[in-house]
């Protein structure tokens, strides 16, 4: 797979982020319309960004995120009992939520731009490596169906708000 394949997904996944939120307020980011949807917009766009974060660690540079982001935004996956805020208070707002996911998108492409891509085929050892064992694999999944997952769950959310679809703006 060439990188370009993956990064046309990943920039799309990011123009798709900026749809999704463009016509919602800093109050509404925070909003948690019903039961099954508590990934509000600035936990979903926060949770991308600690993604990507974590994902430039497994591609051998530092996690970084701005000060305190991590505490609200790195989560462990299903089971991990701590869950979005409904308090807009505790949240960065709408627009530095997208200048921190497109800033790591770009680290990430910058960062697969300038490594030895034979390094993409090492083995990986998470709880998922039956279904993604190499290091490409974890990167497609990240970068791709990561995103996405979550993008999809914004898009459920924006209909729970009784939103129009972003997708059809674009």
């Amino acid at each position: 797979m060439e990188l370009k394949t993956i990064f046309r997904q990943f920039d799309f996944n990011l123009a798709y982020a900026r749809a999704l939120v463009a016509d919602v307020t800093d109050d509404q980011m925070t909003v948690i319309p019903a039961a099954g949807l508590v990934n509000h917009p600035a936990f979903t766009l926060g949770h991308l960004i600690s993604g990507c974060a974590v994902l430039a660690e497994d591609l051998g540079a530092e996690v970084l995120m701005p000060e305190g982001w991590a505490e609200l935004f790195l989560r462990k996956g299903p089971g991990d009992p701590r869950m979005p805020e409904p308090d807009s208070g505790q949240y960065p707002s709408r627009e530095a939520l997208l200048q921190e996911l497109e800033s790591q998108h770009n680290r990430i492409k910058s960062l697969l731009l300038n490594m030895d891509l034979e390094k993409l085929k090492q083995p990986l050892t998470w709880r998922f490596s039956a279904f993604m064992p190499t290091l490409l694999d974890v990167v497609v999944f990240m970068c791709v169906n990561h995103e996405a997952m979550h993008l999809g769950q914004l898009a459920a959310w924006r209909r729970a708000m009784e939103l129009p679809s972003a997708l059809g703006r674009m």
